[in-house]
């Protein structure tokens, strides 16, 4: 793996020598709820308020709950840091969007390792990215439940990610990322490792308005998660870009904004209205 990265690194140089880079792949470091392959520039402070509503309908949205607008499924407040144009950090604070997954910090690193350029040379944008999240809620009582965490390191969770883009001309561009999220302490019928595939499209209307839809499929569903009723993940949103802001309204059926939470534990289905509406606002400060 050390190879691999010194080996992406030296061809990034080693490109960037020759060819101009394709900017703007993507207008932020996130889509819906996964990440993009952009990083933030050198020196730029990001302050990040994401929020999501409950459902719009189903058994538990409709006009009762004002079409979920009186519930909050999730909210997470998070501060992130350019280290040089290439490599980013954050720590964030969510609520939280499970009754055994409560009071979550997470933090995360990111790298670009590769940049598409103009000529082609290099036709793909490639970063990778780990992140870390960890309960501090109360322990429950009941022992047969996760939130009971016999031991400390039950409350953490990990995520390892590859997120690989393309633009094609002006408008349109393109994600893959393959995710590996591990949890150390889950309900009998789940599974730690859960691995997924992670898709993204993202359209320019124009410099500042653009559309945008993302989809993780869990690869290794197992007739236990079935059992628990978990589903994959879908979202589609749009997006307004201005100088230093960037607004985001989506709908998903996903509640909780970390990878530990929406990949392995959506269980809502667009069918039955479980879909709700979110939104998130970035701010960038230069130091």
């Amino acid at each position: 793996m050390r190879r691999i990265v010194l080996s992406a690194m030296m061809a990034t140089v080693a490109i960037g020598l020759n060819a101009q880079t394709v900017q703007e792949t993507f207008n932020g470091t996130r889509i819906i709820n996964g990440h993009s392959t952009e990083t933030l520039k050198s020196r730029v402070l990001q302050y990040r308020i994401e929020h999501r509503f409950g459902d719009l309908a189903g058994d538990n949205g409709g006009i009762e709950q004002f079409y979920g607008l009186d519930q909050a499924a999730d909210i997470r407040f998070a501060l992130e840091y350019g280290i040089t144009d290439k490599w980013m950090v954050g720590l964030g604070r969510s609520k939280g969007s499970f009754e055994t997954y409560r009071a979550i910090v997470d933090g995360f690193t990111k790298y670009r390792l590769l940049s598409q350029t103009q000529d082609n040379k290099m036709p793909i944008s490639l970063t990778v990215m780990g992140a870390s999240t960890i309960s501090y809620a109360k322990a429950v009582a009941d022992l047969s439940q996760v939130g009971s965490y016999p031991d400390f390191a039950h409350r953490m969770a990990y995520t390892g990610q590859f997120v690989i883009a393309r633009k094609f001309g002006e408008r349109l561009s393109l994600q893959i990322a393959p995710t590996y999220v591990h949890r150390n302490y889950v309900a009998a019928l789940d599974e730690n490792g859960v691995f997924a595939l992670g898709g993204a499209a993202h359209y320019k209307f124009t410099k500042k308005f653009a559309a945008m839809v993302e989809y993780y499929h869990v690869v290794n569903q197992t007739q236990g998660r079935v059992d628990m009723n978990t589903t994959n993940s879908l979202g589609g949103g749009v997006e307004w870009a201005t100088n230093g802001h960037i607004f985001r309204v989506n709908l998903t059926n996903s509640r909780g904004f970390t990878e530990t939470q929406f990949i392995p534990l959506t269980t809502s289905e667009w069918g039955e209205g479980e879909f709700r509406l979110g939104f998130s606002i970035t701010r960038n400060f230069k130091l």
